[in-house]
């Protein structure tokens, strides 16, 4: 079983919660040619793409990140808000073929590089299971067939209902586990992920007092978490891989572990440790702007020298 650990997304260039200046260098500071996404993937193995929830993918974006990336890297990528949050689409009205063939279309070149991970369906809290709703995520998978496929339910009626695992087993979709903070509407889940072929998990931060009630919709991603956090989210995971691997072809054959805590890149230092904690190897060196700002990384990375430096 293979395991890859990155985050949610790469590219925090403005708000109180950027990267810049801690895991990147600022824009003043940085050499001709500096690439975000290839920093990145200099120090991690995949990243959960964002961007394809706001627009569809556009297949010239994908070749260049194809291109700007290693061999064996590989994207996650969230689908278009058009099929989960369809309040939120530029575009409303009923999704349809053409919708989806506009998506894979703008995929393909990873999917043509060895390059493309799971499709990220991700519903949002107020999305509520109905015979209706149920028939919706079947047929979306039906659409996607041919593709992983992780689907993330944020409200307790999926949790609740025996159908749900039977439903996203049918088209072998893994059931997203979420780390998030936990309010009486919220699903329930122990992180183990069921039988499917794909383990997949989340972990949004567990600032449950900004989760609602957010001055900017960052804010709800402030959230660092400590080892002592950590270690029993890694322990579940050692126990998924150790199973998957006395059991080969029964679960999960591909993990996949993304840290959402994005601002001020709490997320790239929590997944570094998550790193280390499961034993991925952990070899490029980090900014001293990120040590400074997480300590607890100068046990695990060697570092680079500060950004005016480079």
């Amino acid at each position: 079983m293979s395991l890859r650990i990155g985050t949610s997304g790469w590219n925090y260039p403005t708000g109180k919660g950027t990267w810049n200046g801690i895991f990147y260098p600022l824009p003043e500071d940085r050499q001709r040619g500096f690439d975000e996404l290839s920093f990145y993937a200099e120090r991690f193995n995949t990243v959960e793409v964002n961007s394809t929830f706001y627009g569809q993918p556009r297949a010239n974006a994908t070749l260049g990140w194809a291109k700007r990336t290693p061999a064996n890297f590989e994207f996650a990528v969230k689908l278009f808000q058009k099929f989960t949050h369809p309040a939120l689409a530029i575009d409303p009205g009923p999704v349809t073929q053409a919708d989806v063939d506009a998506f894979k279309g703008g995929i393909d070149p990873l999917a043509a590089a060895g390059k493309l991970g799971p499709l990220l369906i991700q519903f949002p809290a107020s999305f509520q299971r109905s015979q209706e709703a149920a028939d919706y995520i079947a047929w979306l998978m039906k659409a996607f067939a041919g593709y992983a496929l992780a689907v993330e339910l944020r409200h307790r009626s999926w949790s609740d209902a025996p159908e749900t695992a039977a439903l996203l087993g049918q088209h072998h979709a893994a059931w997203v586990q979420i780390d998030e903070p936990k309010f009486s509407s919220s699903i329930r889940q122990d992180l183990t992920g069921g039988e499917a072929d794909l383990y997949y998990l989340r972990l949004h931060g567990r600032n449950a007092a900004q989760w609602w009630d957010h001055a900017e919709a960052e804010d709800r991603y402030n959230y660092f978490y400590s080892p002592e956090e950590l270690e029993p989210i890694a322990a579940k995971v050692r126990d998924i891989l150790s199973t998957a691997r006395m059991r080969p072809g029964e679960i999960a054959k591909k993990a996949y572990l993304f840290l959402n805590n994005h601002f001020s890149a709490q997320a790239v230092a929590n997944a570094t440790t998550l790193k280390k904690m499961l034993d991925e190897p952990v070899t490029a060196r980090m900014p001293a702007e990120m040590v400074e700002r997480f300590p607890d990384l100068a046990g695990i990375v060697s570092t680079l020298p500060r950004a005016r430096l480079l």
